[in-house]
């Protein structure tokens, strides 16, 4: 979800999310994606769920199952979240944050409490919580990181900066998305624009763990981010939201997969092509009401599988919007989401 300069439809909205990401580039085409994917929703009966309460603004969602309940954390003033006890029905509770951490200096002026794309993993005893500091059209940004013992009546306590980018840097640290490799290791996806996706290692405190600098994607126009990694069989799909966001109905996102044997990849599309390369087989893309669907979170469950996005409701003005969509796998192992 998120990076290079938002344009001004959503302007009043966003003051209040801070949409991570927007663009600065003409939109790419990828006729071959759309024919890929039309042909596998045939296969699948998948659908979208009716979901209902305080579903809007919610941009850049990450969703957490503990037993008996989802938490959802979005962009937003102190990172914001929901909660719901059957996917469905949900309810805004408060934010992780009275006012950001002290150490934050990367903000924009006029929202200094606003912090981008959160996402949760559970390791190590706690729920680690990764989420993005920076202000529109910059590349001087910081990924943070605090932790909880619990999601009920979370405590978070901040430890700060994991990896900063400055405007001499050629990506941009934003759009976090902690995953675990099939050892149990942690790892930490991120980037947006400028050079495109990449990956670091993390020790099992959350911090980051050596210098190495793995890059997974990117395209011809910069115009990717908000990776997220999910294992599936013998694969981890690599999921990225392409072309830009934060336009409202203008909004041209959609959401792109790519699949490794390996964490660090190469991820390659359903085709053969390096994301690296550009490749990308898309998954979800936006439709006559449901504009730019985006940054998106996989939710494992025993009864199935979820692809969890925004996407921004014609029928509202264009307002970022929670949607949740069974998400199955094709005889091939590729992912087929409900959507937009």
């Amino acid at each position: 979800m998120t990076s290079i300069s938002c344009p001004a439809m959503l302007r009043a909205v966003l003051a209040v999310l801070g949409c991570a990401a927007c663009g600065r580039a003409a939109q790419s085409a990828d006729a071959r994606g759309d024919d890929a994917a039309a042909v596998a929703d045939a296969a699948f009966e998948a659908r979208v769920l009716d979901v209902v309460g305080d579903i809007s603004p919610v941009h850049d969602p990450a969703i957490v199952a503990t037993p008996g309940k989802y938490y959802l954390f979005s962009t937003g003033a102190g990172l914001l979240v929901h909660e719901s006890s059957d996917l469905v029905r949900w309810r805004a509770t408060g934010s992780v944050f009275a006012q950001k951490p002290a150490w934050i200096t990367t903000t924009s002026a006029s929202n200094p409490n606003e912090l981008w794309a959160p996402d949760v993993r559970f390791f190590g005893g706690k729920y680690h919580l990764y989420y993005a500091a920076s202000s529109f059209g910059s590349n001087v940004s910081c990924i943070g990181h605090a932790t909880s013992a619990s999601l009920d009546a979370a405590s978070w306590e901040d430890h700060g900066a994991v990896i900063c980018s400055a405007a001499s840097d050629n990506w941009n640290a934003i759009d976090p998305a902690p995953v675990l490799d099939e050892s149990g290791a942690p790892w930490l996806a991120l980037g947006s624009f400028w050079g495109g996706l990449k990956l670091i290692q993390l020790d099992d405190s959350g911090a980051r763990r050596g210098t190495s600098f793995v890059a997974l994607a990117t395209r011809a126009n910069t115009a990717v981010e908000a990776a997220y990694i999910a294992h599936h069989g013998s694969f981890y799909y690599l999921f990225e939201s392409v072309d830009f966001c934060c336009k409202g109905v203008d909004s041209t996102y959609k959401i792109m997969v790519g699949r490794s044997a390996d964490i660090a990849g190469p991820y390659v599309d359903r085709d053969g092509v390096p994301l690296l390369a550009g490749g990308g087989t898309l998954v979800v893309t936006g439709d006559g009401r449901w504009k730019g669907p985006g940054h998106n979170a996989i939710l494992h469950t025993t009864t199935g599988d979820y692809n969890v996005y925004h996407s921004y409701d014609a029928r509202a003005n264009g307002a970022p919007t929670l949607r949740v969509a069974e998400l199955r796998w094709s005889s091939d192992g590729w992912p087929v989401s409900a959507g937009p």
